[in-house]
């Protein structure tokens, strides 16, 4: 685990102690039942696919982020339910809210907000180090979760991919190296999710995912992540088999962000 990595999840496990503390799992559990039935984040995803030519389309996980360490601040004018509603307009099939408020000032109310907003399914991004924090998620609304195969040793990642499973939440499960590949193909998660960003020098290459898509066996669905500016590089992408892709930075800069989801969704002429 990259130092900067370890320093969030060790935050991340101060501020979930701090919420059990004064909401107990089982006050948690309790809105987690309450909260809108699930949408169907993976089958989304899969219609999108299905429905281009012959069954070859691109499917979106559109990201609202407002910040992040690397960047900083993204989108001064940040607002989750107006990107939510642009998003859907655009044709994304799914949408990525940041829920870690101390490195990406994100909030459990940007998440609320933007579901309400829209209906599309809706993942947590943030670093799971708990299930509890699965329960969490559910309670907000959301839809699924990402578990960071870099951030996890394998017993807790078989812990959050059962916690999701239990809630009828999908997992998509996310790895930079060869290494956490083998080790997320052991958990009964069909989304597998390459992030190109290196964790320790923070530089995106999209060969990333072009080294590791041939390890992905028949029944998985390979979701490109990070470092998609332009249509080439989702035509470069499909080429080794990636047909669902997460964007949020370039989205976030976008002043105009349906134009520019629907132009990235557009095959070039």
């Amino acid at each position: 685990m990259s130092d900067v990595l370890e320093r969030i999840c060790a935050t991340t496990r101060a501020d979930l102690a701090r919420r059990l503390a004064d909401r107990p799992l089982s006050a948690l559990e309790d809105e987690a039942r309450a909260a809108p039935p699930v949408r169907p984040f993976a089958a989304a995803l899969a219609a999108k696919v299905e429905a281009g030519s012959g069954g070859g389309g691109f499917a979106l996980i559109c990201e609202i982020k407002k910040a992040s360490p690397s960047a900083g601040l993204i989108r001064p004018d940040f607002d989750p339910p107006a990107l939510a509603r642009a998003y859907e307009a655009g044709g994304a099939a799914c949408l990525s809210v940041l829920t870690d408020g101390p490195y990406f000032q994100g909030d459990p109310a940007d998440l609320i907000a933007a579901r309400a907003a829209c209906s599309l399914p809706v993942l947590r991004k943030d670093f799971m180090v708990d299930p509890a924090m699965v329960a969490e998620a559910r309670a907000m609304g959301a839809d699924a979760i990402l578990i960071i195969m870099a951030a996890v040793d394998d017993t807790l990642a078989a812990e959050l991919a059962a916690a999701a499973t239990a809630w009828g939440m999908d997992a998509l499960v996310e790895v930079h190296d060869a290494a956490e590949m083998e080790r997320a193909l052991r958990l009964p998660c069909p989304l597998i999710g390459v992030n190109n960003r290196n964790l320790k020098t923070l530089v995106t290459d999209l060969a990333s995912t072009e080294r590791l898509a041939p390890r992905l066996p028949a029944g998985r669905h390979l979701v490109c992540e990070s470092g998609l500016r332009t249509r080439a590089d989702l035509e470069r992408m499909a080429a080794v088999g990636a047909h669902r892709f997460l964007i949020g930075e370039s989205f976030m800069r976008q002043p105009d962000v349906t134009a520019a989801v629907a132009t990235l969704l557009t095959p070039d002429r």
